[in-house]
């Protein structure tokens, strides 16, 4: 008889702490990637009417919703970002927004399966980057409330 095995389920590795985001973007060292992330943090302010958090020691986040797999639930902000030294990680990316036309009006950008990654602000429009930013939000509200 075969011995019955289950998936080992483990801590999600980035969770929200009780870091102080102002003090986080503060200690960002470029001056041009600390001033976008003080427009970043206002735009996802406004558009979440969420205060924010930090989840890990980098990432900071607006609202939470479950994302459950085969490794258990782990709870994660519905919209986020983290300036990076290579450059600034927006965390607002599902399938259907990479495919919006909105995209070819954005500018320089890269993007991978849940983020979009951008140089800096000056790189894009931010009136398409605000609209992007609310369809995620809305999309991901409607799906997780």
């Amino acid at each position: 008889m075969a011995k019955k095995t289950t998936a080992r389920k483990s801590a999600p590795k980035t969770t929200r702490t009780s870091a102080s985001v102002a003090d986080y973007i503060a200690a960002v060292d470029d001056d041009t990637r600390r001033a976008d992330a003080k427009v970043v943090d206002k735009m996802m302010r406004d558009i979440s009417g969420e205060k924010p958090a930090m989840w890990g020691p980098s990432i900071i986040g607006y609202g939470k919703w479950v994302n459950v797999n085969t490794l258990g639930a782990a709870p994660w902000p519905k919209i986020g970002f983290s300036p990076r030294k290579a450059g600034l990680v927006l965390y607002i990316m599902s399938r259907e927004l990479a495919a919006d036309p909105m995209m070819k009006k954005l500018g320089r950008h890269r993007i991978g399966a849940s983020c979009l990654y951008i140089n800096k602000l000056a790189d894009v429009d931010q009136k398409v980057l605000r609209e992007l930013t609310t369809k995620s939000w809305k999309r991901m509200t409607r799906k997780y409330g």
